[in-house]
Parts: C-alpha cells; sequence; structure tokens
C-alpha cells in the first residue's frame, strides 16, 4: 500500500519512526515550543537560498540540519548555470561567486556536437564551473546577515500540522545529537534535505524511479596535460565507458566517469588507478592525473515526487526530484526551486496573496523537474548506447547541434534555463536597461514586483507594492510590464 494513502489527511498529522544513531530510548528534555513563521530543513544550496530570501524579506526562520556545521570541499554539484546566475544576481550575489570559478562559453557533446552558450540573450552567456561549496558559503552568509535561527545538529523525526493541537499550523519535532527533543511551530515548513528527504518520508509523499547508472566514479584531481577543450565529454570506442571533465579555475578538474566492465557496490572506494584507466580508456592519456583531493563513487537515480505540497509543507531541490549528473543541472533546479517558492510564501504571510497561490508552485516547478529527468536521463542513455541503433541515434544528435542552429539555440536555452518559462504569460523576463542607469535585476534586489513603464506614464501597477521604474530614456516601448520577485511575467500593457 502506498504511504501517501495510510496519511491522516483530515489530521495531517505523520510521525517518522527513524531514530538517530545513539538516541536514548528513556525520555529525553523537550524544549519548549519555538513559535516562527518558517520551518526550512536542510541547508544545502536549496535550504540556503529559500531560507534567505525568507529571513531578508523579515519574516521569522529556522533553519534545521541535521549535519554538523561544516562546508566541505567535498562535493557532487559543480556547474552553475546562466539562469540560476540572474537568480544570484537578483540578490547580490552573482558577481562574487563568478570570480571562484571558470567560465566557459561552449559545451561539446558526442563528437561534433557544439552547444553555444555565448550567443544566450542574458548578462551571463556561459557555465560557470565552480564547486558547490563556494555557493553555499556566500548564500549562507547572505542568510546569517538576514538574521536566519541555524539549527545543526538537528534531525527532522516528527510533523504535526493542522491538527488539534496545531490548528493553522505545522509543528515539526527535531531530535539533537545529543538526544533532547526541541519542538518548532511555524506557518509553514519546506523540506530541502536531500534524496533521503526526512519530511518526504514523514509526510508520506512517495519517490518512484530507479537507477539509471551505478558506480559512477568522480574525483577532484590535478592534471598536468589538460584537454585543450574544456568541459569535455568522451566516449570510448563501443561505449565501454565514458569520462566528463570540467576545470574548477583552481588548478583542480571535476572528473566524473562509468565503466561499464567495472560496477562495484556503492560504498567501494575508489582507487586512483581506476580514474587513470578511466581517461586512458576515453581520452587515450591519463592527462598526467596527480593530487586527488576527493574520490567517490556513487548511483545516479531518476526519481520525483508526486507532489510538492502535503498541507502546510513542500519539498523542493533533491527533496523534490533526483536525477542523472548530465548537464549539470541538479543544483540548479533546487535553486530555482527555492527562487519560485520564497516570494510565495512571503506574500501569502504578509497577507498580500491568499493561500491558494502556493498551489502555483507545483503547477509551475513539477512539469520542470520533470523536463529535466527527461533531459538529463536521454544525455546519459546516449553516451552509454553501445547497440548500434542506439548509437545512430547519438551521431544524429551530435550532428543536429553541429548544423542546425534552432537546435543549438533550444538545446542551450533548455540546459541553461534561460528557456525554461510558466506559460506564455509566465516568460522570464531578461535583464532590461532602465532610466537612471539601473538594471532589471539590481531592482528586483529588494525581493518585490516591479513595475516598468515609459517615462511620464500614468500606468498603475496592479501589485500596490511594487516598485516603479521606467525604461531608459530613448527606448521606443509604450507598453508596460509587471515582473514577479522572481524575474519573470505578471502582466503586461497599459494600464497593467
Amino acid at each position: 500500500m502506498d504511504q501517501s494513502a495510510r496519511t491522516d489527511q483530515s489530521a495531517r498529522t505523520v510521525q517518522s519512526d527513524r531514530t538517530a544513531p545513539g538516541a536514548a530510548s528513556t525520555p529525553v528534555p523537550t524544549d519548549t515550543d519555538t513559535d516562527t513563521d518558517v520551518i526550512v530543513v536542510g541547508a544545502g544550496p536549496t535550504g540556503l537560498l529559500l531560507a534567505g530570501d525568507l529571513a531578508a524579506a523579515g519574516h521569522r526562520v529556522v533553519l534545521a540540519e541535521r549535519r554538523p556545521h561544516q562546508i566541505s570541499n567535498l562535493t557532487r554539484a559543480f556547474a552553475v548555470h546562466a539562469r540560476t546566475l540572474e537568480l544570484l544576481d537578483a540578490r547580490g550575489l552573482a558577481d562574487d561567486l563568478i570570480k571562484t570559478g571558470h567560465a566557459t562559453r561552449s559545451l561539446r557533446v558526442f563528437g561534433r556536437g557544439q552547444m553555444d552558450l555565448a550567443g544566450l540573450p542574458t548578462r551571463f552567456p556561459f557555465l560557470l564551473a565552480t564547486p558547490q561549496y563556494e555557493v553555499e558559503r556566500l548564500l549562507e552568509r547572505r542568510a546569517v546577515e538576514a538574521g536566519v535561527d541555524f539549527r545543526y545538529e538537528h534531525e527532522l523525526v516528527g510533523i504535526e500540522q493542522d491538527s488539534p493541537a496545531v490548528p493553522g499550523a505545522v509543528r515539526a519535532t527535531l531530535r539533537t545529537d545529543e538526544g533532547a527533543t526541541v519542538v518548532c511551530s511555524a506557518r509553514y515548513l519546506v523540506g530541502a534535505d536531500g534524496h533521503r528527504s526526512g519530511v518526504r518520508e514523514a509526510l508520506g509523499i512517495p519517490f518512484p524511479g530507479e537507477a539509471v547508472l551505478k558506480s559512477i566514479v568522480l574525483a577532484d584531481v590535478k592534471l598536468a596535460r589538460p584537454p585543450r577543450d574544456v568541459p569535455l565529454l568522451r566516449i570510448a570506442p563501443g561505449a565501454a565507458c565514458f569520462v566528463f571533465i570540467a576545470p574548477f579555475g583552481d588548478g583542480y578538474y571535476r572528473v566524473i566517469g562509468w565503466d561499464r566492465d567495472r560496477v562495484a557496490p556503492q560504498g567501494t572506494p575508489v582507487g586512483f588507478d581506476e580514474i587513470r584507466g578511466l581517461l586512458t580508456r576515453t581520452t587515450g592519456d591519463d592527462l598526467g592525473a596527480h593530487e586527488p583531493r576527493w574520490l567517490s563513487r556513487f548511483h545516479s537515480d531518476e526519481r520525483q515526487a508526486p507532489r510538492y505540497r502535503e498541507g502546510r509543507c513542500f519539498l523542493a531541490g533533491d527533496a523534490a526530484h533526483v536525477h542523472s549528473p548530465a548537464g549539470g543541472q541538479g543544483m540548479n533546479t533546487g535553486l530555482q526551486d527555492a527562487a519560485n517558492l520564497s516570494w510565495k510564501l512571503s506574500r501569502v504571510l504578509r497577507g498580500a496573496s491568499p493561500d491558494a497561490l502556493l498551489d502555483t508552485y507545483q503547477a509551475e516547478r513539477h512539469p520542470v523537474g520533470a523536463r529535466v529527468l527527461r533531459t538529463s536521463g536521454a544525455l546519459v542513455r546516449l553516451a552509454m548506447a553501445h547497440r548500434p541503433a542506439m548509437r545512430a541515434v547519438r551521431a544524429l544528435a551530435g550532428s543536429a547541434l553541429d548544423l542546425l542552429a534552432p537546435v543549438r539555440r533550444r538545446a542551450a536555452g533548455q540546459i541553461s534555463g534561460i528557456g525554461i518559462s510558466y506559460g506564455p504569460d509566465a516568460r522570464r523576463v531578461p535583464d532590461i536597461a532602465l532610466d537612471g542607469g539601473g538594471r532589471l535585476y539590481e531592482t528586483l534586489r529588494g525581493g518585490r514586483f516591479v513595475h516598468i513603464s515609459p517615462v511620464g506614464s500614468g500606468s498603475v501597477p496592479a501589485v500596490s507594492d511594487a516598485v516603479r521604474v521606467h525604461w531608459r530614456a530613448g527606448s521606443p516601448r509604450t507598453d508596460s510590464l509587471l515582473v514577479r520577485p522572481d524575474g519573470y511575467l505578471a502582466g503586461r500593457g497599459l494600464p497593467v
């Protein structure tokens, strides 16, 4: 029987049977209820951005994380795409992040196939290769400055919502590493706690899917003879193995590889000879790989929760969807989830919009997650294809990217996130130059709607607290735009 079918929908009350390692079996002290506006579970990039947004908007936020406070320099995610950089620009963080990594303006896939990013209509026409920990450092700093209440070494063990004990609220039971129990009450809760989400488990939301590739190896190494064109995807003859190489800009390179003939159980140590062998089989040279700072092995799953909302609780990032690393879209999709949800939660908390606005999070972001699963899955299946028919499809895909400009533009738009929209009436708005020398995404740093109209226009925005700005002097534009806090179109016309 599906777990979700066993959830008590009348009280929306669930309790996890998870027990923290070493937790006492006898009753432990319980802290007094902590009242707040939003509880965010998980201090990865998704949770940090969401918590920082809400706190910056003036809301009380508790951020619970079961791990100790430590931003590790060992991380799977390494790519920040153009749309994510735009969203970070709207928070004043993009320029600082760019200093930490390596920008590349094209991606070569499947032999001749070249995905051109330089032509993207954005201030950031490139992929930024930088470790996830650099993203986390910036987002954590912002969240701390905004006043987020961090609770490290606090594991979620139970959720209760809209019950007689907590009407109109959600209550989270957290357990510390010392075995003490902490209870927090809030209007809403967001699970951004990763693939093995305790929030998702406690809510009884299923996570259907499968492992696409087993025993993917990952390493951060220095290369004495790095390839000229990076990032690089290279597939061995017969598709027995493949390797992806990307520079971080600090002298290290991320190497991700898979060998059809060497599928080891997860947890099996990765020997450095295994990395050198993969490089040699795919590129013809071990590239002088040396000084590994990280070696890891993992399984690549494709999974998606059927719903991102359960009452007052939401899922975001890897708690809602996981997929293959192809295209480097995992962290980016999670950050874009957070940017979509945060402004909606803020407006509902302030009473500026009804609770029904929060249902649009599922309507807008679930299809995006499903599309990322399809595209990343297609990329990795083509990369590992060994049957003649699928290899022919791979060659055809590479030729299409090489020869057909519309195919290249569409592919670049989807991978980078620039091409994502929520329908014809909710398209991404580019970084428009404004009167007085400002830019749209600078104006969005206030976390409010922005109403753009011609100089001297008397048009009145439909959202009363929108920031009013004008087209740059001399612009031929005579219309007005209302832009959402996440940079998507909310309305157009005169008046809006």
